[in-house]
């Protein structure tokens, strides 16, 4: 079979013409707002954390850009093949990777650590679409296609909770169960489950890692540890409830700027960009996040393909996935688990992933009159 990765129907012209601007201003708004926050954990410089982010965001931004003019059938055909890849990737983490902070998660490839987890937050939403693309509605709910479907989704959260990232593994899981839900699985079965879910929870946790045990005793109560494990959220939360309505200004926030909170430039830049923003700045970057998950969603609906719409509506779901969980950790709605802010937060693997998934959502929106054999 051979793979044509050119649109006839469509110049380039009329490619660029089919671009969704809106989403390509929010998503530069973000990249320029990240920056902004990097410099400020930097002290006001242009020392490593910030040079590294911006050159990756630009380096990305443009990869991204390139990659949306691949037809949506170029993600369709090597949907499977990106998904074992990602796949074996995670294995080779997990037995030669990069150890970090009591975790093996990166693969060094020189020019960057790569954490594959990462990826296959995107490599799973792109398998299960093309999965389900050929799948008749009333075969959905068959004891085989959904077999199969559980089977692509547990391996790589299996994969994930070794290296130990449980909190990866749980948005893996969300990505994923989303496009089965959204594909047409009987609410049922998501009620059975979520009833054996929670039957199950005693056992589970005498199955987490003790740090992990930890997160949860310190989310309920912060108080217990305040100078050890419920340090972090208990200065995150008092430099976001410091910001006020309008912030302290740019470059003046005082828990970040006397090293009060660690760890500002990665899962907590949004503690530090609250605390110099306040109330008001934190509902604009709210919005920006809220016009690009509406965007992703809307390229979904006006797209023929059902490959693309299931792939922008799990898209779409797992960047509020993503959003939600890091801004309800940091506020101390839910225990830290180790979420990056998309785009926001300091990291090259998950740029990288984040920018993989809006090419492939830009792709089809160029290519949203496209129908997938």
């Amino acid at each position: 079979m051979q793979y044509n990765s050119f649109n006839t129907q469509a110049t380039f012209f009329q490619k660029l013409r089919n671009f969704d601007y809106i989403l390509l201003i929010c998503i530069l708004l973000l990249g320029l707002i990240s920056a902004l926050s990097m410099y400020s954990t930097d002290g006001g410089e242009i020392l490593f954390h910030s040079k590294s982010h911006i050159s990756k965001f630009l380096i990305f931004f443009t990869m991204m850009i390139f990659m949306s003019f691949l037809n949506i059938k170029f993600w369709h055909y090597f949907a499977y093949l990106f998904y074992v890849v990602v796949l074996f990737f995670l294995v080779w983490a997990s037995l030669y990777g990069i150890k970090a902070s009591g975790s093996q998660r990166w693969i060094n490839l020189y020019f960057i650590n790569l954490q594959p987890s990462e990826l296959m937050k995107i490599a799973i939403i792109v398998c299960l679409a093309k999965y389900y693309h050929r799948i008749q509605l009333n075969k959905v709910n068959t004891f085989q296609v959904m077999f199969v479907a559980l089977v692509i989704l547990i391996l790589p959260i299996m994969l994930v909770i070794t290296q130990p990232d449980l909190g990866t593994s749980i948005l893996i899981a969300l990505s994923g169960l989303v496009v089965i839900w959204l594909a047409g699985i009987n609410i049922k079965y998501f009620v059975y489950s979520f009833i054996v879910l929670l039957i199950s929870m005693p056992f589970a946790i005498a199955f987490l890692q003790p740090y992990q045990k930890l997160r949860i005793l310190t989310f309920l109560n912060p108080d217990r540890d305040p100078l050890g494990a419920g340090y972090q959220i208990i200065q995150s939360k008092i430099a976001v409830g410091s910001g006020g309505l309008s912030g302290k200004g740019f470059l003046k926030g005082t828990q970040s700027y006397l090293e009060f909170l660690p760890e500002k430039h990665t899962d907590f830049i949004f503690t530090l960009f609250a605390e110099e923003h306040g109330f008001l700045g934190s509902l604009v970057l709210l919005l920006i996040y809220i016009i690009i998950i509406y965007r992703v969603l809307k390229i979904g609906v006006v797209s023929r393909s059902y490959f693309a719409k299931l792939f922008c509506y799990g898209y779409g779901s797992a960047i509020f996935f993503y959003v939600t969980v890091n801004m309800s950790m940091v506020l101390g709605l839910l225990p830290i688990v180790g979420s990056p802010l998309p785009i926001m937060s300091y990291g090259g693997s998950s740029m990288l992933a984040t920018m993989i998934g809006f090419a492939i959502v830009m792709s089809a929106k160029i290519n949203h009159k496209q129908l997938i054999a």
